[in-house]
């Protein structure tokens, strides 16, 4: 585990795992989603695979993410805004956890790390 406050921390926490690391799970944050490319490109170079929470990591060269989909989340915030406007007190209305989550898998950056990726799917009932 590396932390990392400030863009300046990124390149020294990449020497830092120089044959230390197999792959490499980026924690979602401001910081850090302001720097994706950068650290998709460091990691890309050092031939370490990624895995973050958010497909935006995976459009800016991250190896796979897998987390809630945020459209679904945003389309359900917007049933709580509607709830409230209708009179429902905010503290009437049940917390929700995420039930639709994304997978996603950039197919060039696996090639570029010599990676194969198969997909297979259970039989339909």
């Amino acid at each position: 585990m590396l932390e990392i406050r400030r863009a300046k921390d990124i390149v020294p926490a990449f020497e830092a795992l120089k044959g230390r690391a197999d792959a490499l799970y980026v924690c979602t944050d401001p910081v850090l989603a302001g720097q994706r490319i950068r650290i998709n490109t460091l990691a890309n170079v050092a031939q370490l695979p990624t895995i973050t929470n958010f497909r935006e990591y995976v459009e800016a060269g991250s190896l796979m993410s897998y987390g809630p989909s945020l459209p679904d989340l945003f389309r359900r915030a917007a049933d709580y805004v509607d709830k409230i406007l209708r009179g429902t007190k905010p503290g009437d209305i049940p917390v929700e956890q995420p039930t639709k989550f994304d997978l996603v898998i950039n197919l060039t950056t696996a090639k570029a790390l010599g990676l194969e990726v198969r997909c297979s799917r259970a039989p339909t009932r």
